[in-house]
C-alpha cells in the first residue's frame, strides 16, 4: 500500500500572517493570546498574539484525505495544544528539530534540511514563508520523490488558491 504524501505545515506566516500591517488584523482571522514555552521569560510578559482564520481547520481537515498532515514549525508540539484546537484539527505528528536557527547546507533555510530527514524519500507538499529559490534547488537535488514547496506571504497567510494548488497537486 503506498503512502500518501506529507503535508508540512508552518504556523507563524501560512496559518499565522505576523507580518500583516500591526493592529490591522486581516479579514476572516481571529485573535488569540498565548503562551507557548519559551515565549516570555517573565510572568508579566504581553501574551504572545497570533491571528488564525477558522476556516483553515475545515479546509486542512479535506486535504486530509489525500495527505498526512504534519505540523513543521518551531512550535513543534505545541502547536497541537496552541494552534490545531482553533482550527479543530485533531492532534498531528510534528518534525522534532534537531537544532533550530542553525547553519543550514548550500544557503538553504534551516528547516530545509530536516524536512528531507523527516520526508525519508516520501512525496511531499512543504508550506511556509521562508521557502527560497535555493531550497528548492537544494530538495530538487537530494530528495528522490516530488515535491511540492510553497512559500506563503507572512503578511497574508494562506489564501484559497494555495488550498487549490496543494489539492490539485495531490491529486
Amino acid at each position: 500500500m503506498t503512502k500518501k504524501p506529507l503535508l508540512l505545515i508552518d504556523v507563524d506566516g501560512p496559518l499565522n500572517p505576523y507580518a500583516a500591517k500591526p493592529q490591522s488584523r486581516p479579514e476572516g482571522y481571529t485573535t488569540h493570546r498565548m503562551r507557548p514555552t519559551g515565549w516570555s521569560l517573565t510572568e508579566n510578559a504581553k501574551p504572545l498574539r497570533v491571528w488564525l482564520h477558522p476556516g483553515h481547520g475545515a479546509r486542512l481537515r479535506a486535504l486530509a484525505g489525500a495527505y498526512e498532515l504534519v505540523w513543521a514549525t518551531t512550535w513543534k508540539d505545541e502547536a497541537n495544544d496552541w494552534i490545531g484546537p482553533h482550527l479543530g484539527l485533531p492532534r498531528l505528528p510534528f518534525i522534532d528539530w534537531p537544532r533550530m536557527h542553525g547553519r543550514a547546507p548550500s544557503g538553504t533555510f534551516w528547516k530545509t534540511q530536516y524536512v528531507l530527514e523527516y520526508a525519508g524519500g516520501r512525496p511531499f507538499a512543504w508550506v511556509d514563508d521562508d521557502i527560497t529559490p535555493m531550497d528548492r534547488e537544494y530538495v530538487d537535488q537530494h530528495h528522490p520523490a516530488r515535491t511540492l514547496l510553497l512559500r506563503v506571504d507572512e503578511r497574508i497567510g494562506l489564501v484559497p488558491a494555495d488550498f487549490e494548488l496543494l489539492a490539485a497537486w495531490a491529486a
